[in-house]
């Protein structure tokens, strides 16, 4: 294994960084705005919402940590193949496609969460209002 390998890898855990850290913000966003719209009137729907968007804070942290791993364990593994070290290169790069494989699974479980936020919204605003 080359030190190009593991380098083919940088630019697409950067994508999904920022990828992550945007979802990060429109989750932040939606916590603030559920927040205010409790305090005006309590309703069970912002309860629900409220309990997905604390899973989805938990994912997306997850996700995050081990992107950000992925990307650290990609970096030492370039380090020990400059070092001419080819084991310790390839575990460390194996380690890392785990850890990006890791981070995938937390991100399509936050998605599947969020679609069903969105079908929680969804059913309320097709409730009749007394």
């Amino acid at each position: 294994m080359s030190l190009t390998t593991p380098a083919l890898l940088f630019p697409a855990i950067s994508l999904l960084l920022l990828a992550y850290t945007n979802r990060f913000l429109v989750l932040a966003q939606l916590i603030r705005k559920l927040a205010d719209e409790e305090k005006a009137q309590h309703e069970e729907v912002a309860t629900r919402q409220i309990e997905l968007l604390h899973r989805r804070v938990v994912l997306t942290q997850r996700m995050q940590v081990a992107g950000v791993l992925s990307f650290l364990l990609c970096t030492l593994s370039m380090f020990a193949l400059y070092l001419h070290q080819e084991m310790p290169g390839v575990v460390l790069f194996g380690a890392s496609l785990i850890s990006l494989s890791l981070s995938l699974i937390f991100s399509l479980w936050e998605v599947l969460i969020s679609t069903n936020a969105l079908n929680v919204q969804l059913e309320a605003l097709r409730r009749p209002r007394p």
